[in-house]
């Protein structure tokens, strides 16, 4: 699948950047694994700190005062300031709660934001994966990105 994503972003003659909090870099580790990789990725940032998506990405601490950090909102935000700040045509930003600590009843472990930024339009989504275990989670969340990134491009 990641291939197939390397070509469909080469094809479009697109780059893709990635804001990552909870998956810590997995999710552009698995494209960086593609041959032509660098083709389509320039720069990407992980920002697990709320005051680093505030400074790097352009979220606004309205945002994530009003919303939470884990939210549509701010996933949203990820997107649309990666894609500005590395100049890609994709963005795509994730937060969530991976585990074992940090759930609560409106937001429990498991449950992960997304951001998807494409040619200016962001959509977003939210998945509970349940709680299933740290790494599990951020797994998911990697499989999450790609499938749908399949379906966007």
């Amino acid at each position: 699948m990641y291939e197939m994503i390397v070509k469909r972003l080469i094809e479009r003659n697109y780059h893709i950047s990635f804001a990552e909090s909870c998956t810590g870099g997995l999710v552009a580790a698995a494209l960086v694994g593609v041959a032509d990789a660098s083709k389509v990725l320039d720069v990407s940032f992980v920002t697990y700190a709320d005051f680093a998506k505030v400074k790097y990405l352009g979220v606004q601490q309205e945002t994530i005062d009003e919303y939470g950090v884990v939210s549509e909102e701010v996933a949203a935000q990820m997107a649309g300031g990666v894609a500005a700040e590395s100049g890609a045509e994709v963005g795509v930003g994730i937060t969530g709660v991976a585990g074992p600590g940090g759930g609560t009843d409106k937001k429990p472990v498991g449950m992960v934001c997304f951001g998807f930024c494409v040619d200016g339009q962001t959509c977003t989504y939210t998945c509970q994966f349940g709680d299933i275990g740290r790494n599990e989670v951020r797994q998911k969340s990697v499989e999450f990105v790609y499938s749908t990134l399949s379906q966007m491009l």
